[in-house]
């Protein structure tokens, strides 16, 4: 069973009277374990497909399975929770508060989950760890470097152990050493048995993961 599986999905808007389609009859397979990038330029759907996929959003027609659960016709409450116990996002924007220190953002997902403080503090901890800026705990993001910030990122994203982390354009605000530093982390943390999904409009990034899906016009680009 694939731990993420689209068929014959379609997304459509109405734009000033207009009928917009997001995307149009996509099919995509995602296996547990996997590192795969869905590429391609701005406009194509890839943000389209990576909401679908991480519950953001709800599908005009066709079906969304998460480790065989049914998402197309699921409420708004049944996807937050769904959303919160399997689903780690990483922005490329970061979206840390920074009223917050970087541990306090990184236990946030926990929260919304209801947890224990003592419970996500240390889940808190040992996520920072995992990332290598555990030293940065007690911190504002505001002291942060990018490189530093996106790992907190990441590392708030792996708090409730999710079966699925999606990263939209992790490295858009990056320097290419710093880059490919945080690509390295994804693919450590896939070795270690994550599934990785990364969105990206370069195909240099996306190469650099073990499978592409090529998005274009609403549509897969078949391979």
């Amino acid at each position: 069973m694939a731990l993420a599986e689209l068929k014959q999905v379609r997304k459509i808007y109405r734009v000033a009277g207009e009928e917009v389609r997001a995307l149009d009859g996509v099919d995509v397979r995602i296996e547990e374990g996997e590192f795969v990038a869905i590429v391609g330029p701005s406009g194509s759907g890839k943000s389209t497909l990576m909401h679908l996929l991480g519950c953001l959003d709800t599908p005009t027609s066709g079906s969304i399975r998460l480790e065989g659960i049914e998402l197309s016709n699921a409420g708004s409450n049944q996807l937050a929770d769904i959303r919160s116990r399997n689903i780690g996002f990483v922005f490329q924007t970061f979206n840390l508060l920074p009223r917050l220190s970087v541990l306090q953002n990184v236990e946030l997902p926990m929260i919304y989950s209801g947890f224990s403080s003592g419970r996500r503090r240390e889940a808190a901890r040992r996520a920072l760890e995992q990332v290598g800026i555990e030293n940065r705990a007690r911190h504002a993001p505001t002291q942060l470097s990018g490189g530093q910030s996106q790992r907190a990122a990441i590392a708030r994203a792996l708090v409730n152990d999710p079966k699925l982390i999606l990263a939209d354009e992790p490295t858009g605000n990056l320097d290419s050493h710093t880059g490919e530093t945080i690509l390295e982390l994804f693919r450590d943390l896939n070795r270690k048995g994550r599934t990785v999904v990364i969105v990206t409009h370069d195909p240099k990034i996306a190469a650099q993961t073990r499978r592409q899906i090529e998005i274009r016009d609403g549509k897969i680009v078949p391979r």
